[in-house]
């Protein structure tokens, strides 16, 4: 549903990949194993272009948020924050129980929803399994918690 700006926000559509890794990289994120996770992927639309995304990867009931970027055009209007809580929506329909992510450049954005940094020992071992944490992100970017309990 489109808010007031004219952005929605919603699941990705199957020929969108391309697009949405292209806003990955034009923000410095990888798109490494995203195709995996298609089934929980949002993005935003602006005019049928897609501005935003979001992604969840599910790991039992702990998922991995990832991929939280919006077009540089349209930073600093709350889109980042929209998108974050629309994803937060879609882990606790999927009976999510906590929110797990890795951050180098966000780590003040998301205390706002209720993250923390935690070590990376606290990490399930089925979360740590996940192209992020394997080979994409480096060993020195902060992890986050979000109970959802």
């Amino acid at each position: 549903m489109p808010g007031a700006s004219g952005v929605a926000i919603g699941p990705a559509l199957p020929g969108e990949l391309p697009d949405v890794v292209a806003l990955l990289r034009a923000a410095d994120l990888p798109p490494d194993g995203l195709e995996s996770h298609l089934e929980t992927v949002l993005v935003a639309r602006e005019g049928g272009r897609i501005v935003g995304s979001a992604a969840l990867e599910l790991y039992e009931d702990s998922a991995l948020l990832r991929s939280l970027a919006v077009d540089q055009a349209l930073r600093g209007q709350g889109l980042g924050a929209d998108l974050t809580a629309a994803a937060l929506r879609l882990a606790r329909d999927h009976k999510v129980r906590r929110v797990y992510l890795l951050t180098e450049t966000a780590e003040r954005f998301f205390p706002r929803f209720g993250f923390r940094e935690v070590a990376r020992t606290e990490i399930p071992s089925a979360v740590k399994q996940s192209v992020e944490f394997t080979t994409v992100c480096p060993e020195t970017a902060p992890a986050m918690l979000l109970d959802l309990d």
